[in-house]
C-alpha cells in the first residue's frame, strides 16, 4: 500500500484549477474509515456511497482499512460530483489495480454500476489543463465533442470505470476524440427570416441599426404587433461568432450544463428569453454554494430579449445596468469574487399601458393617463438610458397583413450588417462601445449635425448618457450607409429613434 496522487479541476466560474487528489491507506481500519478532508461540499462527500458500489459493480473489492483522501489545495471549496472517478482510480491505485497516471487529467460522475456519467465544465477543465501541460484528459463519453475542441490536448471519452483501467493500463488500444473545428456539431435549426414579417418596415430598419452597432432595443407596441416575432430574427443577422466567441460562449453553457451531448463549439448566436418570474440571481448569476452564471451570462454574444418588461420585478431589471455598462457580471461571496462575461445585446418588448391599446387609432384605451405613468414608471430612467433605441410597433395594417410583398430577408439585412461591423473593426471596438474620450473624434458632426442634435437634447430633455448614445447610433447609420461622416441625416434618425422619450417619458 502507497500513497497515490491523481489530478482533476473544480470549476470557479468559466475557469477551472487545478486539484490534485491524494489517496493514502492503513492497516487496522474498517470499511467505515472514510476520511476525506480538503473543503469538500455535500455532493463530494456523498462520492463514498457511490465509489464503493461502483467498485464492487466493476470486479473491485472496497479495501478494509483506512482510507484518506485530501483535496488540495485545501483551501478552496470543492463542488459536484466530478471528482468521483479520479477518487476511484486513486483508491485503487493505492491497492495496486491501476499504474501511476502522471500527466492526466480526469473528471466524472460514477453510477452505482461503475458507469461514468456527464459533468458540468468539461471544456474548462480541457483548457486547464492544456493550459498546464497536461498531456491528455479522460471525461466521460458525453463530454467529449467539447473537451476536444481544445487544441494540443488528447481526449479520451470513456462509459464506465473499466474502460478507464484499461486505458491507463494499455492507452496505445484507445483512439482519442478527434478535433472539433467552431461550428462543425451545430445542428441545423428553424430558419427565422424578417421577411416573414408583414410590414413594421421601421421597426426592422432600427433592428438593423441594432445588429450593426450592437445596440440595445425596446419595443412598444400593443399585442399582436409583432414584436416577439421581431426580436426572435435578430440572432439571424448578427455577424457570424468568431472563433474565440464560439469558445467563451460555449464554456458559459459548459459550466452552466446546459450543451447537448455530443456538441463541441456553439456556432449559432445565443438567444434567452426568461420569464418575467424570473429572479435576481437565475437572472444575473449567483445562487446556493459556488456562483452559476444567469441568463445574461448564457446569452453572452447573442441576444436577451426580455418581454412584457414592466412586469419583471423593478429590482431585477436594475441589475442589468452593470452588465449593459461593464459587458460583465461581478459576484462577490465573503471568500470569493467571481466575474462572467456578459456581452449581450438586450431586447425589451413592453405595451404601451397596461390594457395595450394606449395611442392605438382603432381601439379605445381603457386606462387613465395616471395608470398609465404608473404602468410606464416601473422601468426607471437610468435603465431606459442604457437603451439605445426606442421603437414603437403599431399594429400591422389590413392592406400590409395580406400583402404580397415579401420585403427584405435576413440574408440581404446581414450582409449589411456585416459590412458595418467590419467596417468598426477597423476602429477596434463596436460602435455602442466607444469610449468617452474617442467619441467626439468618430462621431463628428458638421454644423448642420450639430443644430439637429442640441435641438433634440433641448426638447426632449435628455440626458448626457442618451446624448451619447444618439452619437453612437448616428455613427452606426453612417456606417450602414458607407459613410465617413456623421450627417445631419443620420442624427436626425437616430434622434427618431429615441421619440419615446418625448411621447411615454415626457
Amino acid at each position: 500500500m502507497a500513497l497515490f496522487r491523481t489530478q482533476s479541476a473544480a470549476i470557479f466560474g468559466i475557469e477551472a484549477r487545478p486539484i490534485d487528489i491524494e489517496v493514502d491507506m492503513y492497516p487496522g481500519g474498517s470499511e467505515r474509515d472514510f476520511v476525506l478532508v480538503g473543503m469538500p461540499d455535500t455532493a463530494v462527500r456523498e462520492s463514498r456511497q457511490r465509489i464503493k458500489s461502483a467498485l464492487a459493480n466493476s470486479g473491485f473489492p472496497y479495501p478494509s482499512r483506512q482510507v484518506t483522501i485530501n483535496l488540495a489545495p485545501a483551501n478552496v471549496r470543492k463542488e459536484g460530483a466530478g471528482f468521483d472517478l479520479p477518487i476511484a482510480l486513486a483508491i485503487l491505485g493505492a491497492m495496486g489495480n491501476v499504474p501511476a497516471c502522471p500527466g492526466q487529467m480526469m473528471v466524472g460522475e460514477l453510477s452505482l454500476d461503475g458507469g461514468v456519467r456527464p459533468v458540468r465544465g468539461a471544456l474548462s477543465v480541457a483548457a486547464c489543463a492544456r493550459q498546464m501541460g497536461i498531456e491528455s484528459v479522460i471525461v466521460p463519453r458525453e463530454n467529449a465533442a467539447e473537451a476536444a475542441v481544445v487544441e494540443g490536448l488528447r481526449v479520451y471519452g470513456v462509459a464506465h470505470l473499466n474502460e478507464v483501467i484499461g486505458l491507463l493500463a494499455q492507452p496505445e488500444r484507445f483512439t482519442p476524440e478527434p478535433a472539433r473545428a467552431c461550428g462543425a456539431q451545430a445542428a441545423a435549426g428553424e430558419t427565422l427570416d424578417f421577411r416573414d414579417v408583414r410590414g413594421q418596415y421601421t421597426a426592422k430598419r432600427a433592428l438593423e441599426v441594432a445588429a450593426a452597432g450592437a445596440h440595445n432595443v425596446l419595443l412598444v407596441g400593443p399585442p399582436g404587433s409583432g414584436k416577439t416575432m421581431l426580436a426572435r430574427r435578430l440572432p439571424g443577422i448578427l455577424p457570424p461568432l468568431a472563433a474565440a466567441e464560439a469558445l467563451e460562449t460555449t464554456r458559459i453553457h459548459s459550466v452552466a450544463g446546459m450543451l447537448d451531448a455530443g456538441v463541441g463549439l456553439l456556432a449559432e448566436r445565443p438567444f434567452r428569453s426568461p420569464h418575467h418570474t424570473i429572479s435576481d440571481a437565475a437572472l444575473v448569476g449567483g445562487g446556493m454554494g459556488m456562483p452559476r452564471p444567469g441568463e445574461v451570462s448564457l446569452a453572452h454574444n447573442g441576444v436577451l430579449f426580455l418581454d412584457e418588461l414592466p412586469e419583471f420585478p423593478r429590482n431585477v431589471l436594475e441589475l442589468l445596468r452593470q452588465p449593459l455598462e461593464e459587458r460583465a457580471v461581478t459576484i462577490a461571496r465573503s471568500q470569493l469574487t467571481l466575474t462572467f462575461p456578459a456581452s449581450f445585446t438586450l431586447v425589451a418588448a413592453m405595451n404601451p399601458c397596461r390594457c395595450g391599446f394606449h395611442g392605438d387609432p382603432t381601439r379605445e384605451c381603457r386606462c387613465t393617463g395616471a395608470q398609465v405613468q404608473q404602468y410606464l414608471s416601473k422601468i426607471s430612467g437610468p435603465l431606459l438610458d442604457r437603451i439605445d433605441l426606442h421603437i414603437e410597433v403599431p399594429a400591422v395594417p389590413y392592406q400590409e397583413l395580406r400583402g404580397r410583398d415579401e420585403g427584405v430577408t435576413s440574408e440581404n439585412m446581414r450582409g449589411r450588417v456585416v459590412a458595418a461591423r467590419e467596417v468598426q473593426q477597423q476602429r477596434g471596438f463596436v460602435n455602442s462601445e466607444i469610449p468617452p474620450g474617442k467619441l467626439r473624434g468618430i462621431c463628428p458632426l458638421d454644423a448642420a449635425g450639430e443644430r439637429t442634435l442640441e435641438m433634440a437634447v433641448k426638447r426632449m430633455g435628455l440626458s448626457a448618457r442618451a446624448h451619447d448614445r444618439i452619437l453612437k447610433v448616428a455613427r452606426t447609420i453612417a456606417d450602414l450607409s458607407g459613410k465617413e461622416a456623421v450627417e445631419a441625416k443620420h442624427v436626425a434618425e437616430a434622434v427618431q429613434y429615441r421619440s419615446l422619450d418625448r411621447s411615454y417619458w415626457s
